[in-house]
């Protein structure tokens, strides 16, 4: 069964940093891209990053691009977010997905629809 568990969640002050981590099991994921999405309450999922399977392809929100960073250990089959500069508008909670369509895509994509696993999530909130 695979499973995706995210943690590292929690209430960080405005301007505060967090790294949030993405541990995969039952199935290896090295050759796929992974990311992350968010959902704030009574908002829509939405994009946040994403990173190819080898590291070298980045992809990032407008919103967030700067001050977050994501980066992935494949040996522990593990994704990370570093949130940096956290504001009040990044609480939300934060979700690892998987893009298993592809095996080695150089590209990462920032629709919800290709995403095919989900983590449970983990709670951030930034109070100002």
């Amino acid at each position: 069964q695979v499973q995706l568990v995210e943690s590292g969640g929690g209430l960080v002050q405005a301007g505060g940093s967090l790294r949030l981590s993405c541990a995969a099991s039952g199935r290896t994921f090295s050759s796929y891209v992974m990311g992350w999405f968010r959902q704030a309450p009574g908002k829509e999922r939405e994009f946040v990053a994403a990173i190819e399977w080898s590291g070298r392809t980045t992809r990032y929100a407008d919103s967030v691009k700067g001050r977050f960073t994501i980066s992935r250990d494949n040996a522990k089959n593990t994704v990370y977010l570093q949130m940096n500069s956290l504001k009040p508008e990044d609480t939300a909670v934060y979700y690892c997905v998987v893009d298993s369509r592809y095996r080695y895509s150089a590209s990462a994509s920032s629709y919800y629809s290709d995403y095919d696993y989900w983590g449970q999530g983990t709670q951030v909130t930034v109070s100002s």
